[in-house]
């Protein structure tokens, strides 16, 4: 683990001491490299300094919360995966954090050993491991273009900036054109476990994704009611 890790280096985002002290030096004896911030003005100067490749944010900050956090990261295009953490329980709070560019949620209280095994699955699933696969050709459907290698989108020619989370929900979508997914199929393969047992985190998503990959159009993610979503061109004629 310590050697898989050490390239890394987690910021760790906490204005109780004894709770960051634990993760600091938890995440030290798992190999990463730690940072770590008191409040949201911290946690944005360190960002830039140190660069991080996951931010483990506490969402109840003297200064802010994490949520207004992430936003400010994204609009200024940093799209560092974020694990928030929070003593807050409620589904609605879950789903508005992850839908402000949140990549995964853990509620206090919790064993250290969960937030170091989220913090490896969002290194994984991000592209944080160390290990470098062999370059895949671009996904590609109608005008829509998925460079998995390099992390970008274009439609029709132009570029579109997605969170990580809205990139891998993408690049599941454009991996099985035509096909309708269930939610529960869509939460394993972008998520790698449910959430609870709640879809509405994949409703949340697919609405944020629509509007930046369907505007102006054609619609390409389309609704099946009871079921999930479906990437494809829009029918002609009456359905």
């Amino acid at each position: 683990m310590a050697a898989q890790s050490a390239r890394h280096t987690v910021l760790v985002v906490e204005d109780d001491p004894g709770i960051r002290t634990l993760l600091t030096s938890a995440l030290h004896a798992a190999g990463y490299r730690v940072a770590s911030a008191a409040n949201g003005r911290e946690a944005m100067f360190e960002t830039g300094r140190c660069r991080p490749a996951l931010i483990v944010l506490d969402v109840m900050l003297p200064d802010t919360d994490g949520f207004a956090v992430t936003r400010e990261l994204r609009a200024q295009g940093v799209y560092t995966p974020v694990l928030f953490l929070t003593a807050r329980t409620e589904v609605e709070d879950r789903i508005i954090g992850l839908s402000s560019g949140g990549d995964d949620y853990v509620t206090k209280p919790f064993h250290i050993q969960e937030i170091l095994l989220r913090v490896r699955a969002i290194l994984r699933r991000t592209g944080g491991s160390p290990s470098v696969p062999a370059e895949r050709p671009p996904l590609r459907y109608a005008d829509l273009a998925v460079d998995r290698d390099r992390h970008t989108v274009h439609r029709s020619g132009g570029p579109v900036q997605l969170s990580p989370t809205e990139f891998r929900l993408l690049v599941c979508l454009v991996s099985h054109p035509e096909k309708v997914l269930e939610k529960r199929e869509i939460l394993q393969e972008v998520w790698q476990y449910g959430f609870a047992g709640d879809t509405r985190i994949v409703d949340t998503y697919i609405k944020n994704l629509r509007r930046k990959i369907d505007h102006p159009g054609p619609q390409l993610i389309h609704t099946v009611r009871g079921v999930g979503y479906c990437l494809r061109l829009p029918r002609e004629g009456p359905a």
